[in-house]
């Protein structure tokens, strides 16, 4: 089980300019690089990770630069090339829209990796060859064996993300106690099957008019200043969202020994259009991939329900009630049941998801 943890730094001066220096380098050898793909099979010549990764003590000895650059920092560079090439020609075959690697502009490449070596944690300090040690917050405690370190430059800011590698818990696949079902949605953002609803804390909608007046003033002058400020806006947007997501989903696993929800697929529920912006600012896919994470390392279950019909049949008969978006009550005229609709779903998902993992239990009983 790999996780990933985050923590800011803070270089001085001079370690920024050491940092964004190997940044610009990393870009400048990624677009080099793709230059020397793309013209090689143009005389029909195929180059690959080895050939390109051969070719850089030569490339050092052009550009001197480069050796005041750790040497699996610059190996990272042509490895995340070749697998972009290799991600494009997977979707070739797959017929999918395959999207060729792109040179990348300055605001396009904004990080780099140690995938080995050239990196130390000294708890709030990170060492980072060729640069220097950067202090650090480290507000968490890291579980697991630290296997790569990538810097990533988020507009003025400067992070480290260190990925780890952790032994999974074993997930008691007979006994549960005490599981809940959970119906995500835009009206609340959460109802659960107790019926207990966490409402929707709109962060987007709520900076829409700052947004709106930043937009206009880049659109009429498209300032450096303008632009950064916007980039600001959404990063606080979107750190209020990720922050609000983790506290929830971290409150959920701490509390229940299974989770249900529903298995969504929110890139055709937003090519519908009407909701756009509202299931952006919700953000269901990063909450609920939290909960599956967080219930991994916890040793308990996340279970992922078919949604067809959580909405439409009666929790406590199962006779279908077809209603439209805007009602939002569930009354059956089979057995009289009149509830919230997102509290009836969260039972239809609570109810399907232990079904599930009864049958789930069963084999594994039979092994």
């Amino acid at each position: 089980m790999k996780r990933t943890y985050k923590y800011r730094i803070y270089p001085n001066k001079t370690q920024k300019e050491k940092l964004e220096f190997v940044l610009s380098s990393c870009r400048f050898l990624y677009n080099s690089a793709l230059r020397n793909r793309i013209e090689a099979y143009r005389y029909g010549v195929s180059i690959n990770y080895d050939d390109q990764s051969w070719e850089l003590s030569e490339i050092k000895k052009e550009i001197s630069e480069f050796n005041n650059i750790h040497s699996q920092v610059l190996q990272d560079v042509l490895r995340r090339l070749d697998k972009a090439y290799k991600n494009f020609f997977r979707r070739v075959k797959l017929h999918q829209n395959p999207g060729f690697p792109r040179f990348k502009g300055k605001d396009r490449y904004d990080s780099f990796t140690y995938p080995q070596l050239g990196f130390q944690l000294e708890h709030d300090k990170i060492n980072l060859s060729k640069i220097g040690k950067i202090k650090l917050r480290y507000h968490r405690e890291i579980r697991g064996v630290v296997k790569t370190c990538t810097v990533k430059k988020e507009i003025d800011q400067w992070y480290i993300c260190l990925s780890c590698k952790i032994e999974n818990n074993v997930v008691n696949k007979e006994k549960v106690e005490n599981p809940i079902g959970i119906d995500v949605g835009l009206a609340s953002f959460l109802t659960d099957s107790n019926g207990i609803k966490i409402e929707n804390p709109n962060f987007l909608i709520k900076s829409e008019e700052k947004l709106k007046e930043i937009q206009s003033k880049f659109s009429k002058k498209k300032s450096r200043k303008q632009k950064t400020k916007l980039q600001r806006l959404h990063r606080k947007v979107r750190n209020q969202r990720k922050d609000f997501h983790h506290k929830l989903s971290r409150k959920l696993v701490n509390k229940y020994d299974c989770i249900c929800f529903e298995d969504l697929n929110i890139k055709n529920m937003i090519n519908g259009g009407e909701y756009n912006k509202s299931i952006h600012d919700v953000g269901w896919n990063q909450f609920l991939n939290m909960i599956e994470y967080k219930a991994e390392e916890a040793g308990i279950h996340s279970i992922k329900v078919d949604p067809s019909y959580t909405s439409i049949n009666c929790s406590k008969c199962g006779f279908p009630v077809y209603k439209d978006i805007h009602i939002r009550t569930h009354s059956c005229p089979n057995c009289g049941l009149s509830i919230d609709r997102d509290h009836n779903a969260a039972i239809n998902i609570l109810r399907s998801g232990t079904d599930l993992l009864k049958e789930e239990a069963l084999c594994f009983s039979l092994g």
